[in-house]
């Protein structure tokens, strides 16, 4: 009889276990080579999920893996390493969410649907790396805080091509927080705290961004730089391409502290990274 307690009790501590250590999954799930859309077949779409106006379904279309990782292990541009042609392979992803799934949950999810159909295998550790400090200048702020908005139903709207005012500058949408096209960048803040700045900057900058503002409220501005390189356009918020980031860095700097009275001054500091120790190009079969 003791005999059989301890198996009992064994087999439940192994059945526990196993519990904490499985991820939850999605009911069903399609990952695909993707079909290529838009200009260049760059354009990009993703939808639903835990939050969102759909979060029973997931859609992420000619999305690169990277992001799809990004998603999943909830990192900046600067949390992550990876081999390139992460950025660079496109997959077509849709996944039916159980209703009720929490934010958390979803991403667990995710992470499970990387590690059994890319075979993906990650570790974390420590990255010196450089920090921007993000404060008021002298004579700044140069914007005033935002009169909330009227309550307005969320409308689905499919991407368009990005037009370019007299100067070259984008011309942002209703919808959209930023543009970048070969050369020109602009970024729009419509009733948006400074932590939400801070992180468009650091997907630009490629590096986090802390806020020592000290600005409470929410803002209203538009900020819009020139770089100087020709080279092909980001998706909006996507961090600036390497190729340009000696062009790019400069010019964004100078434009926060010279339109919004805004200074960035560059650190030292450690960051903890995801770095891709193992992901397959070909994903198993649905």
């Amino acid at each position: 009889m003791r005999l059989m307690t301890k198996l009992v009790t064994g087999t439940l501590l192994c059945c526990a276990a196993w519990a904490q250590v499985t991820k939850p999954e999605f009911e069903v799930a399609s990952v695909k080579t993707a079909i290529p859309r838009g200009p260049n077949g760059q354009r990009t779409d993703r939808n639903g999920g835990p939050g969102t106006s759909d979060p029973t379904l997931y859609t992420c279309r000619n999305c690169p893996l990277a992001w799809v990782i990004h998603e999943a292990y909830n990192l900046k541009p600067h949390e992550f390493q990876g081999p390139g042609w992460l950025s660079d392979t496109r997959f077509d992803i849709q996944a039916r969410v159980p209703p009720g799934t929490t934010k958390l949950a979803f991403r667990q999810m995710l992470q499970r649907l990387l590690a059994e159909r890319f075979r993906l295998s990650v570790h974390r550790e420590p990255k010196n790396t450089e920090v921007y400090e993000l404060s008021v200048a002298k004579n700044g702020p140069k914007f005033r805080e935002a009169v909330p908005p009227a309550e307005v139903a969320p409308v689905r709207e499919e991407p368009a091509p990005v037009k370019r005012d007299a100067d070259g500058f984008p011309i942002l949408g209703p919808r959209m927080s930023m543009a970048v096209v070969p050369g020109y960048a602009r970024l729009r803040s419509e009733n948006q705290p400074i932590s939400w700045f801070a992180e468009m900057l650091s997907a630009q900058l490629r590096g986090p961004v802390i806020d020592l503002t000290n600005l409470t409220g929410k803002y209203d501005f538009v900020v819009s730089w020139a770089f100087g390189e020709q080279t092909a356009a980001s998706a909006p918020g996507e961090a600036a391409p390497a190729a340009r980031v000696d062009h790019y860095r400069p010019a964004l700097i100078h434009a926060v502290q010279s339109q919004l009275g805004l200074k960035l001054e560059r650190r030292t500091g450690s960051v903890d990274v995801l770095i891709v120790d193992h992901a397959e190009k070909t994903p198993t079969a649905n």
